[in-house]
C-alpha cells in the first residue's frame, strides 16, 4: 500500500523487533556457526547475528581462506587428525559437492547447514549495536541493527556467546581482556616476541586473477603502492600465486587491530594493486600478458585484535609439552605460528612456525569468561596467550572448541547452570560425553556411554582383516628421501616384516625400527632397532627385516628405510584404513632456546601418491577386530580403531546380539572418510569427491528384517532415527560397497532406546 507522511515530526526510529531465546551468538564464522549448529541440534534455541551477508568469516567468499587446523596441510606429524563434529560433516560435504573449492559453493553449504536448523534463527546484515545488563557480571540482551532491512533488533537471552573475532560483545559487556603479547616471564614461554619481532598479527588481503586467453591491460588506481622494492619479497613474485597463497601480504602489527582497520584495508589494498601492477607493467613477467585481476578482497582476513580471559590461558607449554587437562573438550595442532608485526614490509621470514610432537589438548576452562558469567568465548577470542594464540587462532581449531561452546550451552540450559559450573568434574565428563557421542574426538579420552545397547550386546563378524601381505602392485617408491610404513602393532613381539626391492648396484641398506615418545603421537622419535642389510644388484629381491624387540602396549611403529639412492622399494595400491606411508621431510630445529623441541617430521602423501609398502608379516598383525566398534574411539590413534573385514569377503557383516530382545530407537554409525585429508575448503582442489575407504552402501537388519538401507553414504556420521521403534535381539549391518577398492571398514556403532 502507498504510504505518505503528511506533516513533519521531530525525529523517527528505526523499525523494532524483540526476540527471545536461549543463546545468541554474535558472530556467524566458522565458530560461530559451528556453535549454533551443535547447540541447536542438541535442543537449543539459538539466535545468531552476523554482520555480513554470508556467513564463514575467513573461510567465506569475502575473505576466501582455506579451513585449516590440526591437520596443517598434512605438513606436521599430527596423523589422522582432521577435526570432527560439525566441522568435518561441513568440510566432508563441501568437498562432495564442491572438490574445486570455489568459496562461492562453500557459503551455499554454510547458509544451507545454518538455515535447515528450525532452532536458529539467523539475522544477516545485522551488526551488534550496544548491550543490556542489569548485573555487573551478566548480559540480559543485546541490540543489533540491520542496515538492509532498518530494523533495530533487541534479543533476550539467559546465555551469550561471543564469536565476533574482535569480542565485540565481550568487550561491551566488560570482559577481561589482553591484546598484545605476554613477557617470557608469564607463563614461561620462550617463544614470546621480543618489541622489535612485535606483538601482534596483522590482516591480509588476497586477489584472484584469470586468464583470458587474450592481452589485457591494467592502469592501476592512483593509490596503488608505487616503490614496489618496499616489498622485500618483491623478487619472488610469481604469475602462479593467488587466492590464501598470498598470506604474507599481511599488514597491521604496529596498529590497533580493532579500531584501526580501515587503515590497515586501505594499505593492503594500496599493496594488492601495487603488487599486481608490477606484475602486469614491470616487462619481467611476460606470462602474465593475458591475466586480468579477476577478484580482490574488500574486507581484510584478521588474524589478531582482543584475546579474553577465562579461568585458563592455554600457553605454549601446554601445546609443546601436550599437557593433560581434565577438562579437556577438543585439540590443536597447527604450529605455534607467529608473524613479524611489519607484515609484508619485514625484512623477516613471513611466518616463524614451530610445531609439537603431536596434537594438544584445549580445556574447557578457555571458552567461558572469567568475570561476566553467562558469556562464553568462541573462535580465536578464547582465552590463550599471544604465544598459544599463534596456533588456537586458525578457522578449523577455534570452530572445532566452539562446538564445545555449544554443547556446553545445552547442559547449561537443562541443569538451570552458568558456563563456569561446568569445569566441575561432574559436568565435565557430561559434556565430554556428550562431545564425543556427536563426533568429537578429544585425544586421551574415549566415550563411556552407559545409554549405549552395544554395550551389552555379543559383537561378531563375518571375518576379521588380519594383515599378512600389502600385495606389490603399486609403483616403485625410489629411497631419494627415506620412507617409512606405520604399521599398528599390539603389544608383544614385533612381527618379521619382509619388503621387496630393486636395487641398482651393490649397497648396505639401514632400516630402522621406530616409534613415538607417547602412543598417540605419530612422530618417530624413539628408537627401537637398526639394521644394515646388505644388497647385491638385482630385481624383486625380498629383504627380510626382523627386529628382536618387544613392543610395550599397542601403538603405532614406522618401519623405515633409509635414503639410499640404489634402493627403489615396491609399493602397494592397497589401501586399509588405519594405514599410511610417510616420507622424511626436514627436522625441525630451533635456533636458540625458544621452548621448542626438535624433531623430524615424516609427512603422507596425498592421494594418488602416497602409496603403501608392498611387504609381508609374519605373523599377521590382528588389530582389526569386531570389538574396535564398541572401543569408544571413532578415528585411528595408537591403534585403527576399527572393525576391518578381510580383503575377500563377499558381504562384510558385523552383528551384534543381545541375551534378551532390545527397543531401539536409534542408531549411530561412523565411517572412514580419512581423518588424515585436510579438506581445505577453498582453493586448492582435490581429485576426489569422496573418500575412498567411506562406505557408499549399507543396510542394517533387525534379524532377516529390513529397516534401513543407504546406497549413496559419503559422509562420516550416519544417524538412523526409526520412525517407530523397534525390539530385537539381533541387529545386523550389511557393507555393501565402499567409494574406493578398499576392505569395508567401520568405526562405530551404538543404538539407544530413544
Amino acid at each position: 500500500m502507498p504510504m505518505q507522511q503528511e506533516a513533519p515530526v521531530a525525529r523517527r526510529a528505526y523499525r523494532s523487533k524483540e526476540l527471545q531465546c536461549d543463546l545468541v551468538i554474535i558472530g556467524g564464522g566458522m565458530s560461530g556457526v559451528c556453535a549454533a549448529i551443535t547447540a541447536a541440534r542438541a535442543g537449543v534455541k539459538v539466535t545468531l547475528v552476523q554482520d555480513r551477508p554470508v556467513l564463514g568469516g575467513n573461510a567465506s567468499s569475502e575473505v576466501r581462506l582455506w579451513v585449516l587446523g590440526a591437520t596443517s596441510h598434512m605438513g606436521n606429524n599430527n596423523r589422522w587428525a582432521r577435526e570432527g563434529g560439525i566441522l568435518d560433516e561441513l568440510l566432508v560435504e563441501n568437498l562432495y559437492r564442491n572438490p574445486e573449492g570455489n568459496a562461492i559453493i562453500f557459503d551455499t553449504i554454510l547458509l544451507e547447514k545454518v538455515t535447515v536448523e528450525p532452532n536458529i534463527t539467523l539475522l544477516l546484515n545485522t551488526a551488534l549495536i550496544d548491550i543490556t545488563k542489569t548485573q555487573p557480571d551478566r548480559v540480559d540482551a543485546i541490540q543489533a541493527f540491520c542496515s538492509q532491512n532498518s530494523t533495530m533488533y533487541h534479543v533476550h537471552a539467559p546465555l551469550f556467546c561471543d564469536a565476533s573475532g574482535d569480542g565485540a560483545l565481550a568487550f561491551l559487556a566488560g570482559a577481561a581482556f589482553r591484546m598484545g603479547a605476554e613477557s617470557r616471564q608469564e607463563f614461561d614461554e620462550g617463544f614470546a616476541p621480543d618489541a622489535e619481532y612485535g606483538d601482534l598479527l596483522g590482516h591480509s588481503i588476497y586477489f584472484y586473477s584469470k586468464d583470458v586467453g587474450k592481452p589485457v591491460t591494467f592502469m592501476p588506481p592512483a593509490y596503488a603502492l608505487e616503490d614496489i622494492t618496499r616489498i622485500p619479497r618483491f623478487r619472488s613474485f610469481n604469475t602462479k600465486d593467488y587466492g590464501c597463497r598470498l598470506w604474507w601480504m599481511e599488514y597491521g602489527g604496529r596498529l590497533d587491530t580493532v579500531h584501526e582497520t580501515e587503515t590497515i584495508k586501505w594499505e593492503l589494498w594500496k599493496t594488492v594493486y601495487g603488487v599486481w601492477n608490477y606484475i602486469k607493467n614491470s616487462g619481467k613477467f611476460p606470462e602474465a600478458e593475458t591475466l586480468t585481476l579477476e577478484w580482490v578482497g574488500s574486507i581484510p582476513g584478521k588474524r589478531e585484535s582482543r584475546r579474553f580471559e577465562g579461568d585458563y590461558m592455554l600457553n605454549q607449554r601446554d601445546i609443546v609439552e601436550q599437557r593433560h587437562h581434565h577438562d579437556a573438550i577438543a585439540f590443536g595442532g597447527w604450529s605455534i605460528d607467529l608473524h613479524p608485526a611489519d607484515g609484508v614490509f619485514s625484512e623477516r621470514p613471513g611466518c616463524n612456525q614451530w610445531h609439537a610432537r603431536g596434537v594438544y589438548q584445549i580445556p574447557y576452562r578457555c571458552l567461558y569468561s572469567r568475570n561476566v558469567h553467562n558469556l562464553f568465548l568462541a573462535g580465536r577470542i578464547m582465552s590463550a596467550s599471544h604465544v598459544a594464540f599463534g596456533s588456537s587462532r586458525v578457522m578449523a581449531t577455534c570452530a572445532y572448541a566452539a562446538q564445545a561452546v555449544g554443547m556446553a550451552a545445552a547442559i547449561c540450559m537443562r541443569q538451570n547452570l552458568l558456563p563456569a559450573a561446568l569445569s566441575e568434574t561432574e559436568y565435565t565428563r557430561q559434556l565430554q560425553r556428550d562431545l564425543i557421542r556427536s563426533g568429537q574426538h578429544i585425544p586421551g579420552f574415549r566415550l563411556d556411554d552407559p545409554d549405549d545397547l552395544v554395550k551389552q550386546a555379543r559383537i561378531s563378524a563375518s571375518s576379521e582383516l588380519r594383515l599378512a601381505e600389502l600385495p606389490t602392485n603399486g609403483p616403485l617408491i625410489p629411497l631419494t628421501s627415506a620412507w617409512a610404513q606405520m604399521l599398528p602393532i599390539v603389544a608383544g613381539p614385533m612381527p618379521t616384516l619382509t619388503l621387496i626391492a630393486d636395487v641398482a648396484e651393490a649397497t648396505t641398506l639401514r632400516v630402522e625400527l621406530r616409534t613415538s615418545d607417547r602412543p598417540d603421537n605419530c612422530t618417530p622419535d624413539v628408537m627401537l632397532g637398526a639394521l644394515d642389510i646388505a644388497l647385491e644388484a638385482g630385481a624383486h629381491q625380498e629383504i627380510a627385516v626382523n627386529f628382536p624387540v618387544t613392543i610395550d602396549e599397542p601403538r603405532y611403529v614406522f618401519l623405515c628405510a633409509m635414503r639410499n639412492e640404489q634402493v627403489a622399494l615396491y609399493g602397494s595400491e592397497q589401501r586399509l584404513t588405519g594405514i599410511l606411508s610417510a616420507k622424511y621431510s626436514r627436522t625441525q630445529e630451533p635456533a636458540e632456546d625458544i621452548g621448542v623441541e626438535t624433531f623430524e617430521m615424516w609427512q603422507p602423501q596425498r592421494r594418488p601418491g602416497g602409496h603403501n609398502f608392498a611387504l609381508h608379516c609374519e605373523p599377521p598383525l590382528t588389530v582389526f577386530s569386531p570389538t574396535n566398534v564398541a572401543n569408544g574411539i571413532a578415528r585411528p590413534t595408537s591403534q585403527p580403531n576399527a572393525w576391518v573385514a578381510a580383503l575377500n569377503d563377499p558381504l562384510p557383516t558385523l552383528e551384534l546380539r543381545w541375551e534378551q530382545p532390545q527397543r531401539i530407537r536409534r542408531i549411530e554409525l561412523a565411517f572412514d572418510t580419512d581423518f588424515d585429508h585436510p579438506m581445505e575448503s577453498v582453493l586448492m582442489g582435490h581429485p576426489e569427491r569422496v573418500m575412498p575407504f567411506c562406505v557408499k552402501h549399507y543396510r542394517l537388519c533387525a534379524g532377516e528384517q529390513l529397516i534401513v538401507e543407504n546406497t549413496d553414504n559419503h559422509q562420516t556420521r550416519n544417524t538412523v532415527t526409526l520412525k517407530e521403534p523397534i525390539t530385537t535381539d539381533c541387529l545386523s549391518i550389511h557393507l555393501l560397497k565402499q567409494h574406493g577398492e578398499v576392505s569395508a571398514a567401520l568405526f562405530e556403532i551404538r543404538c539407544y532406546a530413544e
